[in-house]
């Protein structure tokens, strides 16, 4: 089992920052705010030929007793548990403060060995920078410059050697950080609005408080990735913030968590849409799914919060759901209720299903076939005195899947012709829950005037 190394601090002390410094990404969010990071974050991070796991936590309020501050501190708490050693991280322009004091006191009594690294330390004598934070009683403190680099090889050398090296090898952790190159796992985007259960919903799923839970929207902010296996079939769960409308985007901080989750939309291979049942469907709802289909990802619709919800109100969100997201009828969609656990099953399966249709690999003869029998069925209208001829089809990629046809006078096909096609496609090889894109290459014809030549 490779070391898992836990960053721990009080708000704005730079743990995010050192967690994209060893991790050589910028997964977590950093901007100049407190607060920012709220959930565990997870990464591989290497050092030579050692690897190991780093944990980015929330600023550290032991003593907040309700609110979002306590369940952030019940997320570092458990972190702080399931570490092999944690870097408990100080900031060196602010000085010693009496947070820090009860924060060492704790890692004092849970028992995992501490390294105390003193952040912010750019500019700065190092013996001066350091020398009153030997008052915590945590061993010799280490001055670095997590934004710089500056000694944060040196420091994490330290951490490692404490806690003796350990060859790399592939046994999963306690919790299992995100893993984008293995190509059997499938990604999987929990996207919606705010406070419509998407954390409920990755809870639910992986059967653990994982993520907080809060009746407030925006709790979350970064883009969580959580490994799990289920039935032999690995997954990354990738739960983002909530997306309002973009006249209500105010604060800095959440411009941000906006851009995480279209990038995890990127990334993704399905997208879970969740929606509220409670809510009527929204612009931002057709907008968001929208975007979803832009960026040809496989999508799978889950109404939540359907136990809560009247009759007349369920019947009207069924009404609401086929009249704005008829666009989505390739997609499965479930009505489920995320707290109690019902219907997250079948959307784990639907989620499978359309990872299948967005990963197939469709023949080129049946492709050929199918597109002959779509033109037999409907002709591409004529532009003028020429109809398009749409001779073969071949398969150009995946994720979604690409078609490509050839022919000639292609470029007068309508857009009405293309998802005529797209349809019939999906109809034929029974692709649910991804789209799927047609693109036209006409021949070059040999007889044709030569371009003029450069001079």
């Amino acid at each position: 089992m490779l070391p898992t190394v836990v960053l721990v601090g009080r708000p704005n002390v730079g743990k995010s920052t050192l967690f994209n410094r060893l991790t050589k990404t910028r997964d977590a969010l950093v901007a100049d705010f407190p607060g920012l990071t709220r959930d565990r974050h997870y990464g591989r991070a290497r050092l030579g030929e050692q690897s190991y796991f780093v944990v980015d936590t929330g600023g550290f309020e032991p003593k907040a007793t309700s609110g979002i501050l306590h369940a952030m501190a019940r997320q570092t708490r458990q972190a702080i548990a399931e570490s092999d050693i944690v870097v408990f991280i100080v900031d060196g322009r602010q000085g010693l403060t009496p947070q820090d004091a009860t924060i060492a006191d704790l890692l004092r009594r849970s028992g995992r060995p501490v390294v105390l690294a003193v952040n912010k330390a750019e500019g700065q004598l190092p013996e001066r920078v350091v020398a009153e934070f030997h008052e915590l009683g945590l061993a010799s403190p280490i001055a670095i410059s997590a934004a710089h680099g500056e000694n944060v090889r040196p420091m994490i050398e330290h951490a490692l050697q404490r806690i003796g090296v350990r060859e790399a090898d592939d046994e999963t952790p306690r919790a299992v950080p995100q893993d984008s190159e293995r190509p059997d796992t499938i990604r999987v985007a929990i996207v919606g609005r705010p406070n419509v259960g998407k954390s409920t919903l990755v809870n639910s799923i992986l059967g653990e408080e994982r993520v907080i839970v809060f009746d407030e929207p925006g709790t979350t902010r970064d883009a969580i990735h959580l490994d799990f296996e289920r039935g032999g079939q690995k997954f990354t769960l990738i739960d983002t913030a909530g997306i309002r409308r973009r006249g209500k985007v105010f604060e800095a901080i959440e411009k941000f968590s906006v851009i995480k989750t279209l990038q995890a939309i990127e990334s993704a291979n399905v997208v879970v849409l969740l929606l509220d049942a409670e809510q009527a469907i929204t612009e931002q709802d057709a907008h968001l799914a929208g975007h979803i289909l832009e960026a040809g990802r496989a999508v799978v619709v889950a109404i939540n919060k359907w136990d809560a919800a009247g009759p007349d109100r369920r019947e009207q969100a069924k009404r609401d759901f086929e009249r704005k997201m008829g666009f989505l009828s390739f997609a499965s969609h479930h009505f489920i209720s995320a707290r109690e656990g019902k219907g997250v099953p079948a959307v784990l399966a639907s989620v499978r299903e359309a990872f299948s249709a967005a990963m197939i690999k469709l023949p080129t003869p049946r492709l050929t076939r199918t597109l002959q029998q779509a033109v037999e069925r409907q002709q591409p209208p004529r532009a003028g005195r020429v109809r398009p001829k749409l001779r073969y089809a071949h398969q150009g990629g995946v994720n979604p899947p690409l078609i490509i046809v050839h022919g000639t006078a292609l470029r007068h096909v309508p857009d009405a012709y293309r998802r005529y096609l797209e349809h019939f496609f999906s109809d034929a090889f029974q692709l649910r829950g991804t789209p799927l894109r047609i693109q036209f290459k006409a021949g070059i014809n040999p007889f044709a005037d030569p371009p003029a030549r450069r001079r």
